[in-house]
């Protein structure tokens, strides 16, 4: 108890470095008590769309909650928006144009809107209790199709009158049944029904007036465009029309019906241990889904053939090491994005992702009969990611530049770049190549140039460039150092953009969208004075050379020359796929004021993107298959050794520690890596990777019940016996990610171990991301005060 008083009151004067007189100490209290203290920056830009205004999210009152602001053009001054405007300009900012640009469709409180731009005139569409959404233009704009309760409409322009064009019902009609359901009925079917009319002659009455309705029906006019169309048990997703109004595709899900797992709500207003249903287990069965594509002309629909896809049946090259499984190779499931139409609609593609997502493929569709072919594909033992691919739902970035020429990202380089597929050449051209990633990339009105964001510069930087598709030249449009995210205005003249650099937090910019235009800020709120009172550090940005030959990048916090303690913190970022050893404010605001508090009390701080991080390309994305704690965690103890050799760090006084995949690290390393850290504080850790979730974990390890060698090394729990060193663990009880389940049977395991050098703080009221103040400072003075006790 002493030493906590001590620790407290250390923690209440000045900070160690030479800092000026009049500066308030930073302390954990101060650091962790909101992020209100450090300011309030700008979010969610978007064009009004004369190019005239940009609305924004800010909240430099700090109100509960942020407040809708705009700037108009050449004026510059931040105005709050009236209330009662606000759900105006989130709709108007959310529709689209019609091919002319002449008119605009959008959505506001479930009824749809039609804007007549040349007369400047609204007319409400519709005026329902229902919601409709997902406004488009249609038949060269001559009308609005949109979506309500799972079925499209069309509004005409010109007369006002709606249509129906889809018709998706549980069971199709019996009249509806097609010869092919009539033909595929087994021999013993038929056999039995025509025993029973030859049998009895109730049934024969009941047949003859059935057939009579039935005829009847069918002698009906059919009324074009509402053919029945039946799920059954499944769910219509991704309703989509073509251009010409002539196909519409959908994809019927059918749920799997897996088991979810419940997490108890310890600390409510119930005053009960309540139950919050969360996620299912990775391995746990998966949904399936078939796309199909309704020829409205014909009345006819047909499913996309993916059985015949090349390489549908292809083994993962993981089974060779289950040389027993004599299971025969069978079609994999797969997920169809799209189709996406040209702007005619004469040719449409689509993005195939197998669900064990090895494979994307990109694929013409043939929409008069479905048929597909294949334009590129990409195999990955590993799995498909990156950039502008997009995961396994919703597919990577695509487009059409012409009626023949479509464009797309892949990794199929190494890294994340642009190609343009012609049909009519059948060529695949790359329009950037280089060891650097386009992180996000969109087509100007005329079709002539990209506007793009790479890291070209630096893996630390974002910038933004405009690409010549022609001749394939860069223009570098941004200039400052850090990252720039680019919302580039209607009429493409002008740019806003956040910009931040490693210790000045989020800002609001303008220029020109023209090389050599002067950036222009808008909002300066990002700082509060109180904040700006202390001289945060601007981490160097430093790279080492991994004990297999792979560059590392890391961030690295010094103490002021003459404080150094020869003790050293080594921080790992979570999510796995992220990157943090940047020049732009982190997203880990409050760590990165903490490491400067440690550097203030004179401890060396690194920050690692190790094996599996973001904005490296493929080969680092990947370094982490089938074994996480692998090459991932050697390059925490490839820190460790260069603290050591290069900035003179006591092998014996370093700790090291993170959240989530960073607390998974932190238990590897004090599990598996004796003698190499004296300390470590995991917090809301992964500890057994069986128990997380399946969209994750099954991209890395696959599923436990085919791959248990991923599964057995890459679990902490099952290497608790090597605990050395002092384990400090936080995890909250009502997390719906790691669930609080996890930290529990380690624990367990630790006990049954006889170990006694860990302890284990709980937060009752907390989810997997911390929201309240107190959890947060009570979490960071254990860290503190574990580092401070075990390594100085």
């Amino acid at each position: 108890m002493q030493v906590y008083k001590r620790l407290l009151l250390i923690l209440s004067l000045a900070p160690l470095g030479g800092l000026k007189a009049q500066m308030a100490p930073l302390t954990v209290e101060k650091i962790m008590r909101d992020q209100k203290w450090i300011g309030t920056s700008p979010d969610g830009i978007r064009w009004q769309r004369d190019s005239k205004v940009i609305y924004f999210d800010w909240n430099p009152t700090q109100s509960v909650s942020d407040s809708l602001y705009f700037v108009k053009v050449n004026d510059w001054k931040p105005q709050i928006t009236p209330a009662i405007e606000r759900a105006d300009v989130r709709a108007y900012n959310s529709g689209n144009y019609n091919p002319a640009k002449t008119a605009y469709t959008y959505a506001k409180d479930g009824d749809i809107f039609y804007l007549d731009l040349k007369k400047g005139k609204t007319i409400q569409v519709t005026h329902t209790t229902g919601f409709e959404f997902n406004p488009q233009f249609c038949l060269d704009g001559e009308k609005i199709v949109y979506m309500s309760q799972q079925n499209l409409y069309a509004w005409d322009i010109a007369n006002g009158t709606t249509s129906q064009l889809t018709n998706f019902v549980s069971n199709a009609p019996k009249s509806r049944e097609t010869k092919k359901e009539k033909k595929d009925k087994s021999s013993q079917e038929d056999w039995l029904k025509d025993q029973q009319l030859a049998l009895f002659d109730v049934l024969k009455e009941e047949k003859a007036e059935q057939d009579a309705r039935e005829a009847f029906m069918e002698s009906l006019p059919d009324k074009k465009g509402i053919y029945p169309i039946a799920y059954q048990d499944r769910t219509v997703t991704r309703v989509n029309i073509s251009p010409d109004g002539r196909f519409v595709n959908y994809t019927l899900y059918r749920d799997a019906k897996d088991k979810n797992t419940m997490v108890p709500s310890w600390v409510n207003e119930s005053g009960y241990v309540t139950e919050i249903n969360a996620r299912p287990k990775v391995g746990s069965p998966q949904g399936s889904y078939e796309t199909f594509i309704f020829d409205r002309e014909k009345d006819t629909a047909y499913a996309l053939h993916v059985t015949d896809i090349p390489g549908i049946k292809d083994i993962p090259a993981y089974r060779k090491d289950y040389p027993q499984d004599s299971s025969k190779p069978s079609a994999r499931g797969v997920i169809v994005n799209g189709p996406f139409y040209s702007e005619n609609g004469q040719r449409a593609i689509v993005d195939i992702r197998s669900q064990d997502n090895k494979d994307r493929w990109l694929m013409s569709v043939e929409l008069a009969t479905g048929k597909l072919q294949t334009l590129d594909r990409q195999h990955d033992d590993a799995w498909i990611a990156g950039p502008g691919l997009g995961w396994s739902m919703g597919g990577g970035n695509i487009g059409w530049i012409d009626e023949n020429t479509c464009w797309f990202q892949s990794e199929v380089s190494g890294y994340s770049h642009l190609y343009t597929y012609n049909f009519v050449s059948k060529k695949t051209n790359a329009l950037t190549s280089g060891k650097f990633e386009v992180q996000e990339a969109k087509l100007s009105a005329d079709k002539k140039t990209f506007y793009i964001t790479t890291n070209e510069v630096h893996p630390g930087e974002q910038q933004f460039y405009h690409l010549n598709i022609a001749n394939k030249k860069l223009t570098r449009i941004t200039q400052m150092t850090g990252a720039n995210e680019v919302s580039v205005s209607p009429d493409e003249k002008w740019i806003a953009f956040r910009y931040s650099y490693s210790n000045k937090p989020w800002e609001l910019y303008v220029q020109e969208n023209k090389a050599g235009a002067k950036a222009i800020q808008v909002t300066g709120k990002a700082m509060s004075d109180e904040f700006k009172s202390y001289p945060w550090r601007d981490p160097e940005v430093i790279t080492f050379q991994a004990s297999d030959g792979q560059e590392v990048y890391a961030r690295l916090y010094q103490p002021a020359t003459g404080k150094k303690n020869g003790a050293a913190v080594i921080f790992v970022h979570g999510a796995g796929y992220l990157q943090n050893a940047h020049k732009w404010w982190s997203s880990y605001s409050r760590e990165y004021m903490f490491h400067n508090l440690l550097a203030d009390r004179g401890f060396t701080v690194i920050d690692v993107d190790y094996r599996g991080s973001a904005g490296y390309g493929r080969d680092v994305r990947t370094g982490i298959y089938r074994h996480m704690g692998g090459k991932d965690l050697d390059d925490q103890v490839d820190a460790a050794a260069l603290l050591v050799k290069k900035y003179g760090i006591d092998p014996k006084r370093i700790g090291i520690y993170g959240g989530s995949y960073g607390g998974f690290i932190t238990l590897m390393a004090m599990f598996t890596k004796p003698g190499t850290f004296a300390a470590g504080a995991a917090l809301r850790s992964v500890t057994d990777w069986a128990h997380y979730n399946h969209g994750y974990t099954s991209n890395i390890l696959n599923e436990p019940q085919t791959d248990s060698i991923a599964y057995a090394r890459s679990s902490p729990i099952n290497f608790a016996a090597g605990l050395q060193g002092k384990l400090l663990m936080c995890h909250g009880m009502v997390d719906t990610n790691v669930h609080f389940q996890d930290i529990v049977r380690l624990s367990q395991r630790l006990i049954e171990l006889g170990k006694d050098n860990w302890e284990l703080a709980v937060y009752p009221v907390e989810n997997h991301g911390f929201t309240k103040p107190s959890s947060w400072t009570d979490e960071y003075k254990r860290i503190l005060k574990l580092f401070e006790e075990t390594l100085l």
